[in-house]
């Protein structure tokens, strides 16, 4: 990572992983294109959990190549507008008004990257467990009802375990 004051630990990461609303999951195919996809993802200690339909490019490409890299955002905030009030203060006060002025074209964001190897699982115990720890980080009012949408779905359901090998966490504040 270049910008090593930013770098924050693992524990930092695996909270950012937790909350963002999704994830970016980038494969490799077998012609070795590169290709990326938006996915609803959720941790379980060291696992990612992911899921999809059996078919199509995200899975042709896992079957080629197991190994991904998922990006996780979490937090972000872009910089309020410039206040005219405040760069008339800046002025006055002998500060550079270059420094206020672009203060304010910037983001904060927080962000978490995992390296791993995807695994198509085919245990339905586990199924069912990866199944669940999704359905209770995007849908938890609904879990009463779950053991109805896994009859309803689970055969054609694929689930995917993402075995993390590496996690950084990035913030700017």
């Amino acid at each position: 990572m270049r910008r090593t004051d930013r770098e924050r630990d693992e524990a930092f990461a695996k909270q950012v992983v937790d909350k963002a609303e999704y994830a970016v999951l980038a494969v490799t195919e077998a012609d070795g294109q590169p290709y990326c996809v938006p996915i609803s993802a959720a941790r379980h200690g060291n696992c990612v959990y992911v899921h999809g339909s059996y078919e199509g490019r995200k899975m042709a490409a896992l079957r080629a190549n197991p190994r991904v890299c998922l990006t996780f955002v979490g937090d972000v905030a872009v910089a309020p507008p410039i206040d005219a009030e405040d760069l008339e203060r800046a002025k006055q006060s002998g500060q550079p008004v270059g420094s206020y002025v672009s203060s304010k074209f910037t983001t904060s964001y927080e962000s978490a990257v995992v390296f791993g190897t995807a695994v198509i699982v085919e245990d339905e115990a586990e199924k069912i467990r990866g199944l669940r720890i999704l359905s209770e980080k995007y849908t938890p009012d609904n879990m009463e009802y779950f053991h109805l949408a896994i009859a309803a779905s689970l055969d054609v359901t694929c689930v995917i375990r993402i075995d993390m090998a590496s996690i950084t966490g990035k913030e700017k504040a």
